[in-house]
């Protein structure tokens, strides 16, 4: 059996081009000639450390923070949708509701020690792009954790159990020079950086597994 090809995707749960990203990566996967030889480690990246919880639209949101008007992130997030829509996601960019991501990633930590870390950050995405779930809310990421089969995730509130991780993660990402998300690495040594597409991806998986 060949060694596994490593994926490693610094991603953020509220990322809409890291949705979009991983999508990408799964359509390509299944396409790929050794996908049974890949192991995919989803890693943590946020996109805004101090965010909170917030009532504001997305359309606002992105609207005030790039000095836009309100009719243009409406645009840019339609357009987004279209390609969510265009790969079988159903987005409600409507619905979303902007918070702070930390504790989102400590349980795709917990969840990958049980080997559903990708499964964990599929189900958040959709919970912040499709279902307009609070995506900070302990009871919330308890029922999220429930659906996907990840035990243990009720003992995380109350403590401070995988924010090491989700640090190191991060630290690692600024190590590697990492400032935008998705950013993909294969076999910890090709990096691929934003949705680029099902094509463009899988490409880079080849020419990653004929290069070692």
């Amino acid at each position: 059996m060949a060694e596994p090809l490593s994926i490693d995707l610094w991603s953020d749960v509220v990322c809409p081009f890291c949705y979009l990203g991983s999508r990408q990566l799964e359509l390509a996967l299944a396409r790929f000639e050794h996908r049974e030889d890949v192991v995919l480690v989803h890693r943590a990246f946020e996109l805004d450390p101090a965010a909170t919880p917030s009532l504001v639209s997305l359309d606002e949101l992105l609207a005030t923070k790039y000095a836009m008007p309100l009719e243009r992130s409406r645009a840019m997030h339609e357009r987004l949708s279209q390609q969510a829509g265009a790969m079988g996601l159903a987005w409600n960019l409507d619905r979303a509701r902007a918070t702070n991501t930390f504790d989102a990633h400590r349980l795709v930590a917990l969840a990958a020690t049980q080997d559903l870390g990708p499964a964990m950050a599929r189900r958040l995405h959709a919970a912040y792009f499709s279902d307009g779930l609070l995506v900070s809310d302990p009871a919330t990421l308890d029922q999220l954790a429930s659906e996907v089969g990840v035990a243990g995730s009720s003992s995380l509130w109350s403590g401070d159990a995988f924010a090491d991780e989700v640090r190191a993660d991060e630290q690692l990402a600024n190590e590697l020079g990492i400032t935008g998300v998705p950013a993909f690495v294969l076999d910890r040594t090709f990096l691929v950086s934003g949705a680029q597409g099902e094509e463009p991806i899988l490409d880079a998986l080849k020419g990653a597994w004929a290069r070692r």
